[in-house]
């Protein structure tokens, strides 16, 4: 009877987990959609619109894509039901979100060395180290996976993502009248930046480590 009640009690608990990172992906998809729409009047290639990338206006297209395919596909890649389910299509998935941060990536580096220093040094500078930090974390998840450490591969995707999220997280953040209140986008910009993908892998780090521990 005790261990039928544990057995019971662990499916509960997995699939309380299971309901929380649908819920979890669907609202992270839901402020995708909101961030990605936001940005799509750069498409209408209007250099009123597009200001200071009318020159690079094709990089930060391929740029905008490419984030935004990596941020729609990301949570299939956590959804653990569905990569038990369709192996083979999770692969798939997690191929086109790889590939889509090294496009969107590659134009963030080119980016932050050139039209970034139109905003400030500073501002260019979090650029560099933000994109540096999203290739490194997504390539290791690649490299992992190609290893067979599975364990590793999905820490590494985790922290992909947690970077890749971080766009959405320092744009809505900087809509907020209480933080544009605080300065001008070049003064309060690199500070969320920041703030938007060292935080969640700081207490990501922390998870990791407790549970190290247990």
């Amino acid at each position: 009877m005790a261990i039928q009640h544990k057995v019971t009690g662990a499916v509960r608990g997995k699939n309380t987990q299971e309901l929380w990172r649908l819920l979890s992906g669907i609202i992270v998809i839901a402020l995708s959609a909101y961030f990605l729409i936001s940005a799509s009047h750069f498409f209408t290639l209007d250099p009123a619109e597009l200001g200071k990338y009318d020159k690079t206006k094709w990089i930060l297209l391929l740029h905008i894509t490419g984030g935004g395919i990596a941020l729609l596909t990301g949570p299939l890649q956590f959804w653990e039901r569905f990569r038990n389910k369709r192996w083979v299509l999770h692969r798939q998935v997690g191929k086109a979100y790889l590939l889509a941060i090294l496009i969107s990536g590659s134009c963030a580096v080119y980016l932050s060395l050139t039209t970034a220093y139109a905003v400030g040094w500073s501002y260019a500078f979090t650029l560099q180290v933000w994109v540096s930090v999203w290739l490194t974390a997504s390539f290791l998840a690649y490299r992992t996976a190609v290893k067979k450490k599975f364990k590793l591969h999905k820490e590494w995707m985790t922290r992909s993502y947690l970077v890749t999220v971080a766009f959405v997280i320092s744009a809505l953040l900087n809509k907020l009248p209480y933080i544009q209140d605080k300065g001008s986008f070049a003064e309060v910009s690199p500070s969320l930046f920041w703030f938007g993908w060292a935080v969640p892998l700081y207490v990501y780090e922390i998870i990791l480590s407790l549970q190290r521990k247990q």
